[in-house]
């Protein structure tokens, strides 16, 4: 007897693939036709021969993900369950509370609640341990558990007792909204008359949040420049982008195109009104972690000589993808063409044509095409936007960010917010004292940190090379640099105190100024909101710059 999900799953299947053999029998496509009957048949043999139950979601899970494993990292099969992370992938908005939350040994803690979210007005702070929700015990759920359970439909409410860092407990009740994260973290000023904008996704309604953030500023002061921050914004819709490029370009500017195998992928796409600041000179920072639609709208103002970009090359992803429905709620996230910018150039960094033998491949600097901007300014394709002005990435220490994914850093925010529970900070001035930094490396002494430097284990590495090409006269020399090697916990407090300074900084500041507090907090000594301040402030370069000079080749 065949099981009433197989029998679904055949029927499915069946139907599915006789649909796609008379589709595509009209075309003439025999492989496609013979495949599916294959799949089919292959299906049916699992369903009803494998030596133990088969659950047919999970199998028809499985043949849809193996069908575009091969294709490029972008094209996905999406089942019904993860739907709404993907919603929230392309709106930025979800039914909860409001709040980031991180493990802690057997507890769950709220590691940053959202300005003005429910979490936020109910008084929950950074540090607090969920203790139970709706009344159940939450000693040993995980943060997957904890989140499940606060998310939900808006309108509806959930009980969540906590204990506060004083040690006192709490149960509050929420009520779940529709949460909207916003694509525009901060808006600011860096000098005067110069504005600056965070930019930080694409997600649905962001040119909302854009174009209020200009209004904020212009009522403000005068605004006589604008820096766009779209470093590591990792793109979103490209609609969006079109819309805040009509911001600062003239209605029916064409400000990208798109290409692909079929005709309703080949689009032109224009500006649709009027802008709002059409002349104000602009300077867009990027890095390698910019891409897609932060891409289109870099590099369509640089194309158009609108403005300045200082940073580094970014990401390089030219590919355009659309939702494609598959019924049962399931979903498609289809590559279906390739999106080019005013000059022309396409800023796909790799080719994933070739995938399905074996490889894929970046542009080769053979293959890179000289093209010119409005102006005449020579810029290139090969993969990414290359700034105007380019900048060396800042790094943080490889030790720090251990400290952070450890939990070590929070965990002394929390005492340190104990220790300090009335402190009024200046956010963009705070930092912690010499005296509190040795109270870290005093809390840290009977921490394990599983850290090796970069040099130990290269070291590491040239010793077994060396014992096995025999060179035994070498260890000795090998055991005296070990020896005087230093990487252990405390002489690393030391090596790298600036950059671990800095990230006990951020979590303090996060604690009294949100994450819009941590980003004010950052521009006083970032290298490349000065220099574009610098050159915001100075009419004759800023105009060079954007009418006369080339880009680098690469």
């Amino acid at each position: 007897m065949i099981r009433k999900g197989y029998r679904y799953l055949l029927t499915a299947a069946a139907a599915a693939s006789a649909a796609a053999l008379l589709t595509f029998a009209a075309r003439n496509d025999f492989g496609l036709g013979r495949n599916m009957e294959i799949m089919v048949n292959m299906m049916r043999e699992l369903s009803l021969s494998y030596v133990d139950p088969v659950d047919p979601d999970k199998l028809m899970e499985g043949a849809a993900e193996g069908m575009v494993r091969d294709l490029d990292p972008y094209t996905e099969f999406i089942p019904e369950e993860q739907m709404s992370d993907f919603e929230l992938l392309t709106t930025g908005k979800y039914g909860g509370v409001g709040s980031l939350i991180r493990q802690k040994g057997d507890w769950v803690k709220i590691a940053q609640p959202y300005k003005g979210s429910p979490a936020d007005r109910a008084g929950l702070k950074i540090g607090d341990k969920i203790l139970a929700i709706d009344g159940k015990d939450a000693k040993g759920f995980t943060t997957e558990q904890v989140s499940s359970r606060l998310k939900g439909e808006p309108g509806s409410k959930v009980k969540v007792t906590v204990e506060h860092l004083d040690g006192s407990t709490e149960t509050v009740t929420l009520q779940r909204e529709r949460i909207s994260i916003p694509g525009v973290p901060y808006t600011g000023w860096v000098a005067d008359g110069i504005g600056y904008i965070r930019h930080s996704d694409f997600t649905e309604g962001c040119y909302e949040d854009m174009r209020a953030a200009v209004e904020k500023l212009r009522t403000e002061g005068e605004l006589k420049g604008l820096i766009l921050d779209y470093r590591s914004n990792g793109g979103g819709i490209m609609q969006e982008a079109i819309k805040i490029l009509g911001m600062f370009v003239p209605k029916g500017t064409e400000v990208v195109s798109t290409k692909g195998r079929t005709e309703d992928s080949r689009q032109v796409y224009r500006t649709s009104s009027e802008p709002i600041l059409p002349d104000l000179p602009l300077a867009v920072l990027i890095n390698g972690n910019s891409a897609s639609a932060s891409e289109i709208v870099t590099g369509a103002l640089q194309d158009l000589d609108r403005a300045v970009v200082i940073g580094q090359r970014s990401y390089g992803k030219g590919l355009v993808q659309s939702p494609r429905p598959l019924g049962y709620n399931a979903m498609l996230k289809l590559t279906t063409a390739k999106y080019y910018i005013p000059s022309g150039r396409c800023i796909q960094a790799i080719d994933y044509s070739h995938s399905q033998e074996g490889s894929v491949k970046a542009i080769p600097d053979s293959l890179i095409t000289e093209y010119r901007t409005r102006a005449g300014r020579k810029v290139y394709d090969g993969g990414g936007i290359t700034p105007d002005i380019r900048t060396e990435p800042e790094y943080i220490s490889r030790f720090a960010m251990t400290l952070y994914a450890l939990g070590f850093i929070e965990d002394f925010g929390d005492d340190y917010m104990r220790r300090h529970p009335d402190q009024r900070i200046d956010i963009r001035n705070f930092s912690i004292t010499d005296r509190d930094y040795a109270d870290f490396a005093e809390f840290m002494k009977d921490k394990k940190v599983p850290y090796e430097s970069d040099t130990r284990r290269a070291l590491k590495a040239l010793k077994k090379a060396a014992e096995d090409d025999r060179f035994a006269d070498l260890k000795e020399k090998f055991d005296r640099v070990e020896a005087e090697l230093k990487d252990d916990t405390q002489t690393n407090l030391e090596t790298y105190r600036k950059e671990i300074v800095e990230t006990i900084n951020n979590d303090i500041v996060m604690r009294h100024g949100y994450s819009e507090g941590v980003i004010e907090h950052s521009l006083k000594d970032d290298p490349e909101v000065l220099r574009a301040t610098e050159i915001l402030g100075d009419g004759a370069e800023y105009t060079r710059i954007v009418t006369e000079q080339d880009t680098p080749r690469k």
